[in-house]
């Protein structure tokens, strides 16, 4: 079954480019990709699966493929959201839809899952179990889609879980794994800062707000650099600092959006914690009122161990062949919504190389000219074919 299943994917890499290319072409927001599913629904139609659509807060699909024997369930997930970001890349097939692009690799996500998806579907009668093809909607967004679909129970019976991301640090062939903290948490906080207006020329009669503000700003970085241990990872960044006026006014109000990650639930309490302290001391110290809104967006990425030590033995079968190496990666501190799957059903997240050939210094997930290597396309198919044949031990 290997060599045919492998000899099938190859006949239809041109198909899994040619679909990554209209996925870019028309890329959707995060809760308003219905054109995008009602692409990938379209795809399955006619064949021997159940397809349940609108699952969870969005345009969430599920595609079960039973086999032809009993066995485990085995989830399998791509996203297919885009990003608030004007391309600038020149590529013939560049978003149509003004502001909006597939700068994370999404549309390749959705791609290879397709053309893999239907690939095990002919072959369905030789799978002695059932999987799940999970298409979700909104990773990019929170609360993201990934959450809303474990809760929804579909995926209860689900025993294990992979996915995959493209990345463009290292090139198309390559695979990257973590065992155990994978990925970091994102918390997303908003503070309003109420002050007294006044005049420039009597400050002793106002409240200056942005005063206030600014010492906030300095005060959260001695939450990384002197509350956290040295040996932990977190970052506080500050993204937006909403305090614009006239020259000689004193601003009665100013508003403040921050980022924090974290690799461990641990580290996510203490910064929590931290914040909190410091908005309470802020209030007491200026004399202002403070409204801080505190959200956990997503949790840190938990590779199972079992799960990914797996992954990595199967996919030694594709080394000198459509893989060149299957090598440990750092921590990253980005984060990504599979985190929920995670948390419920054992599995591992897995990085492809997507370094577009000729580059030296790609531009990286999110930038305006991020790009892919279409090759990795291939590679993301084959190696999670290569998964699903050593999960249900098919030779």
């Amino acid at each position: 079954m290997r060599a045919k299943l492998m000899q099938m994917i190859d006949t239809r890499s041109e198909e899994m480019i040619a679909i990554r290319r209209h996925l870019h072409a028309h890329p959707e927001l995060s809760f308003h990709e219905q054109a995008t599913a009602d692409y990938v629904a379209k795809f399955y139609e006619g064949k021997d699966v159940v397809i349940e659509r609108e699952i969870g807060n969005g345009h969430g699909i599920v595609v079960t493929i039973t086999g032809g024997k009993p066995g485990k369930t085995l989830g399998l997930r791509a996203d297919f959201d885009a990003l608030p970001i004007q391309e600038e890349t020149g590529l013939p097939f560049a978003s149509q839809n003004t502001g909006v692009m597939h700068a994370c690799g999404h549309d390749g996500h959705t791609a290879y899952l397709l053309v893999l998806a239907d690939c095990l579907i002919q072959l369905k009668e030789e799978l002695p179990g059932t999987i799940k093809i999970i298409h979700q909607h909104a990773e990019e967004t929170p609360p993201g889609g990934a959450k809303s679909i474990v809760e929804s129970g579909l995926l209860d019976d689900v025993d294990t879980i992979y996915g995959i991301h493209v990345f463009p640090f290292f090139n198309a062939g390559e695979i990257g794994y973590r065992s155990g903290f994978a990925m970091a948490g994102r918390s997303y906080f908003k503070l309003g800062i109420q002050g007294t207006g006044g005049h420039g020329s009597s400050p002793h009669i106002a409240n200056d707000a942005i005063v206030a503000a600014s010492y906030f700003v300095t005060a959260i970085q001695t939450i990384v650099s002197r509350r956290l241990n040295p040996f932990d990872t977190g970052v506080v960044t500050i993204g937006s600092f909403d305090g614009k006026g006239s020259f000689n006014v004193i601003k009665d109000y100013v508003e403040l959006e921050g980022d924090v990650r974290y690799m461990t639930s641990e580290t996510r309490e203490l910064i929590d914690r931290e914040i909190r302290c410091i908005v309470a001391g802020l209030e007491a110290m200026y004399g202002i009122t403070a409204t801080l809104t505190y959200t956990d967006d997503y949790p840190p990425l938990y590779n199972d161990p079992e799960a990914t030590s797996n992954a990595v033995s199967y996919l030694q079968k594709g080394l000198g062949d459509y893989l060149t190496s299957v090598s440990e990666a750092e921590m990253l501190s980005g984060s990504e919504d599979f985190a929920y799957y995670l948390e419920q059903i054992p599995g591992a997240f897995l990085y492809v190389g997507a370094k577009p050939k000729g580059v030296e210094k790609p531009f990286f997930n999110h930038h305006p000219k991020f790009d892919i290597d279409e090759d990795s396309l291939l590679v993301a198919a084959k190696s999670v074919a290569e998964i699903v044949l050593g999960y249900y031990r098919v030779k």
